[in-house]
């Protein structure tokens, strides 16, 4: 079982940043790609941004030139650096990861979530 723990959240002002961090643990052998999605209540999750094992990038059109995402691959953690933040960046920031792990004698793919942090953002 990989488990995936973020931190960093809080309440910020506009203009403001955070950074948020989602670290994996587990019988993890590898990392594929992993990212961020957030969700306002009564909306359907939204992709932030996503990065790739070799380190490409993808960021919604919303965010782009404002948050930044990072990994640190020896750490198997996920970075989220958010800038110039603004009340409708505010949401529940969920991180996810796609990889193999390893359970048993045998390697198997998993997809895996954090639980969440809440972003506030006060205009």
């Amino acid at each position: 079982q990989v488990q995936l723990v973020e931190s960093g959240g809080g309440l910020v002002q506009a203009g403001g940043s955070l950074r948020l961090s989602c670290a994996a643990s587990g019988s993890i052998v590898s990392i594929n790609a992993a990212g961020w999605y957030r969700q306002v209540t009564g909306k359907q999750r939204e992709l932030v941004a996503s990065i790739t094992s070799g380190g490409s990038t993808n960021y919604a059109d919303s965010v782009k030139g404002r948050f930044t995402i990072s990994r640190d691959n020896a750490k198997n953690t996920v970075y989220l650096e958010m800038n110039s933040l603004k009340p409708e960046d505010t949401a529940v920031y969920y991180c996810y990861a796609d990889g193999t792990q390893l359970k048993g004698s045998g390697y198997f793919p998993f997809r895996s979530w954090g639980q969440g942090t809440q972003v506030t953002v006060s205009s």
